[in-house]
């Protein structure tokens, strides 16, 4: 038996070690907030504008964003599908798996489940840490994923930044600085980003604000039980005794 309990701990372990062994600058806190519907109707917008291209979310319909308050089809329609599809249709890219691996070198991922695999914190560094690199393909690299495949498409927004190496105690430091801005200033692209980061939360469990309320109200009736099951405990009990 304890043989098995040490193998089942050492199971559990692997993948936390692995998360911690993997290389790359500290990560940034997500502001996180699934409860926000607009905040998710604009990462929303902004992944179909932007993701969807060569990106898929293949278990999600788009019909289903009636949970962050597109109640109707026309708003559906009207925001996110720009490509002909129906309401009724998943969100597919139009990018064809071969197409991909010529173009990027790698098959783009699908996204519906991204968040729960790296998580939200990576996504909204990763997304913030792109700089131009000449040495790439794509003539851009990314401090928290080294020599990545994509380029960084929403350089318009961020504008540009560059890598900056530094000495200290001994070590060696990585750091961006921004050397040409772009529309929108850091706090804006910041926000920006972090809404796309809450929509690819929401995308990889769209019914975990319903799952959260529904298990609230489970917990209140089981205690609500518990009580009135140890009054009825001591009213047998009373006669007994």
């Amino acid at each position: 038996m304890n043989k098995i309990k040490i193998f089942l701990l050492v199971v559990c372990m692997v993948p936390m070690a692995l998360f911690a062994a993997e290389p790359g600058m500290p990560l940034d806190k997500a502001p996180i907030d699934t409860s926000d519907n607009e905040s998710l109707q604009r990462g929303a917008e902004t992944f179909v504008n932007y993701c969807l291209t060569c990106h898929g979310a293949s278990f999600m319909r788009y019909n289903r964003h009636r949970d962050i308050g597109l109640d109707n089809e026309i708003e559906v329609l009207e925001k996110l599908i720009k490509t002909g599809q129906k309401a009724g249709d998943l969100m597919l890219t139009a990018m064809r798996k071969n197409e991909g691996e010529e173009w990027f070198g790698v098959v783009p991922p699908d996204l519906s489940v991204i968040a729960r695999s790296h998580g939200a914190d990576w996504l909204y560094t990763y997304l913030r840490a792109f700089y131009r690199d000449d040495t790439t393909v794509p003539g851009w690299n990314n401090l928290v994923f080294d020599r990545a495949a994509m380029p960084h498409v929403l350089y318009e927004l961020q504008g540009e930044q560059k890598l900056v190496v530094e000495t200290v105690d001994g070590k060696e430091v990585k750091s961006l600085e921004l050397v040409k801005p772009g529309s929108m200033t850091v706090s804006e692209y910041d926000r920006y980003v972090a809404d796309l980061v809450n929509y690819l939360v929401y995308l990889g469990e769209p019914i975990a604000n319903e799952r959260k309320r529904l298990g609230i109200m489970v917990m209140i009736f089981l205690f609500g039980m518990l009580g009135l099951t140890y009054l009825l405990y001591k009213e047998y009990w009373r006669d007994i005794h």
